[in-house]
C-alpha cells in the first residue's frame, strides 16, 4: 500500500480480480477431482490396497495438471514480465535443507493422516456439501495453528 494508507497501488484491483478468478478455478478443479474427499485422498496412496484397494485416479488428475502447466510455463517464461506485476518472482533458493525437509515430512504426514494438503482443505471448510467438511472443519484450524507456531518460532531463530 505504497500510494497511502487505506489504498491500493494501481493495477491492484486486476491483480486481486485476477488471483480470485484463479482460486475459484483451481477450488473449481479440486472438487471435480475428488481431492477435496479424504477417502479419495487416503484410496490414491494406498499403493498397496491395505485399506481397501488402490485408486489411481487422483495420478490422472496431478498427470493432466502437470500437461497444462508446463507448456504454459514455457511459454510465459519468454515474456520480459508478467501481464498483471512488474517482475517474475520465482524461488531463487535452491538448496535442499533441513527446513525443506521437514516441511516435506510434515506435509507428506498431514496429506496421509489426514487426506487433506492445504488447498482441498481450505475448498472443503468454505463447501460444506462435499460430504468432508466435518474432517476439513478439524484439519483447516490444526493447519492454521501449525503455520502460526511454525511462523513465531521462524521468528525466534532469526
Amino acid at each position: 500500500m505504497s500510494a497511502g494508507e487505506g489504498q491500493l497501488e494501481p493495477g491492484a484491483g486486476r491483480r486481486i480480480a485476477v488471483a480470485f478468478a484463479a482460486g475459484l478455478v483451481f477450488a473449481a478443479g479440486l472438487t471435480l477431482s475428488g481431492m477435496t474427499m479424504p477417502g479419495k485422498v487416503i484410496g490414491f496412496l494406498d499403493v498397496l490396497g491395505t485399506q481397501g484397494g488402490w485408486d489411481p485416479s487422483l495420478a490422472l488428475v496431478m498427470g493432466g495438471g502437470l500437461l497444462v502447466f508446463m507448456p504454459v510455463f514455457r511459454l510465459v517464461a519468454q515474456r520480459q514480465r508478467p501481464l498483471l506485476d512488474t517482475r517474475f518472482r520465482l524461488p531463487t533458493k535452491t538448496d535442499i535443507d533441513g527446513r525443506l525437509l521437514g516441511g516435506g515430512v510434515l506435509f507428506g504426514l498431514g496429506w496421509g493422516l489426514a487426506g487433506f494438503c492445504p488447498g482441498p482443505a481450505l475448498t472443503a471448510f468454505g463447501a460444506a456439501a462435499t460430504g468432508a467438511a466435518d474432517a476439513a472443519l478439524i484439519f483447516t484450524p490444526a493447519m492454521a495453528v501449525g503455520m502460526a507456531l511454525f511462523q513465531a518460532a521462524d521468528r525466534r531463530r532469526s
